[in-house]
């Protein structure tokens, strides 16, 4: 059984925070999860600020992904 890609994220979600997975290619093929906000998407090139302020940019193969709601914090 394939796996399917469901890509529910376009260009006209930046500014949005989104969580992407993609294949990593590499001598250890394997995936990457990725949440944050969509900071740019140029020629297929996305930008993700994560919460911790690192940033994670990537045109890998992007098997998933899709909008996230906002990040609210927890109250204890």
């Amino acid at each position: 059984m394939r796996a399917r890609l469901i890509v529910r994220i376009t260009p006209a979600d930046v500014g949005s925070r989104v969580s992407v997975r993609a294949r990593h290619h590499g001598p250890e093929a394997s995936t990457v999860d990725v949440v944050g906000v969509l900071e740019r998407w140029e020629a297929g090139e996305l930008t993700l600020t994560r919460r911790d302020g690192t940033t994670a940019t990537g045109a890998e193969a992007v098997t998933r992904s899709k909008v996230r709601p906002s990040h609210t914090p927890i109250s204890r």
